[in-house]
């Protein structure tokens, strides 16, 4: 594969880890659950794991929702990964998966609308929908029932011993499950006809890896102090259910947004706690980071493209 072709492709991976590690573990470094380094090194390499062993559903149904060009689809994915720049800039919780697919349909409409799977695009919109909600519901019924057998523990240094080591299993799950999830949106640009598919989700994986362990530091206290500041045990909670509901899209094959699901998992361990959002600023920055990323994505895509082609 030529490297002009796999380069957007690893910037939006880098990004991808970048700005998703702050999902993943941001509530649990944040109280202090687990130090930052440890956190970074043990979501590369989970990161990865999930990539490669749990990828290939998202993948497909990248593959199969438009029909590309593949300097088309280099193109939109790099219009997805400025996309997803700007809404860090701006300060808005940004999803690479809706980044990915805005960019996907605006270049596809240059080729037709006939080249858009309909069907498709209608499930991945459903799913974005239901995946802030359903984190909501994972975690607040986790709340509860975890809870009541946590409360059966009444030596104080076995609750903390089991703390320790569950929050840092709850971070290996969260990273696996981001892997198996969102590595399409990455691996997608590296596919061609003769492409092994292994090596194109081991190429995304290592990719998001890579901006996990180098470039995410300074997004990881966005997500676990601007929301819902959360104890040791509500940030387990909070992990268990963002890994839950993510890795359960990544089974039904559509990628979609760990800051969703980091939002909803926070929110609704808040709830269990009967707190709300912290501040109104926050609640606006993540409306206005969900509703215009995927049509900022598709615009900067089609101009990308007919700037690229000389209009």
């Amino acid at each position: 594969m030529s490297i002009i072709y796999l380069m957007p492709g690893i910037f939006i991976g880098i990004i991808l880890g970048a700005n998703d590690a702050a999902s993943i573990f941001g509530p649990l470094v944040a109280v202090g659950s687990v130090r930052y380094r440890t956190a970074s090194i043990f979501s590369a390499i989970f990161v990865i794991l999930g990539a490669t062993v749990g990828g290939a559903n998202g993948l497909e149904t990248l593959n199969t929702l438009t029909v590309l060009e593949r300097d088309q689809s280099a193109v939109a994915t790099l219009a997805a990964a400025l996309t997803v720049i700007l809404m860090i800039l701006i300060k808005a919780p940004a999803s690479v998966s809706q980044a990915v697919v805005g960019s996907l349909i605006g270049v596809a409409f240059l080729n037709g609308a006939e080249t858009i799977r309909w069907d498709i695009l209608i499930k991945i919109v459903a799913i974005w929908i239901i995946t802030p909600l359903s984190a909501i519901l994972i975690s607040f019924s986790l709340y509860r029932l975890v809870a009541y057998f946590f409360r059966k523990l009444k030596n104080v240094r076995v609750q903390d011993l089991v703390l320790q080591y569950a929050n840092l299993m709850a971070l290996c799950y969260s990273a696996y499950s981001l892997g198996a999830n969102n590595v399409a949106n990455v691996a997608r640009s590296f596919v061609t006809g003769e492409s092994n598919l292994v090596v194109a989700q081991l190429l995304g994986g290592v990719s998001i890896a890579i901006g996990i362990m180098f470039f995410s530091k300074r997004m990881t206290f966005v997500i676990g102090k601007s929301i819902i500041v959360l104890d040791h045990f509500s940030s387990l909670i909070s992990g268990l259910a963002l890994a839950t509901n993510v890795f359960v899209f990544s089974m039904v094959g559509v990628p979609v947004s760990a800051t969703q699901s980091a939002i909803g998992s926070v929110v609704g361990t808040g709830m269990s706690r009967g707190q709300r959002l912290s501040s109104r600023k926050t609640k606006i920055r993540i409306i206005l980071g969900l509703v215009l990323t995927p049509s900022v994505s598709g615009i900067i895509s089609v101009l990308l493209h007919l700037i690229l082609r000389g209009g």
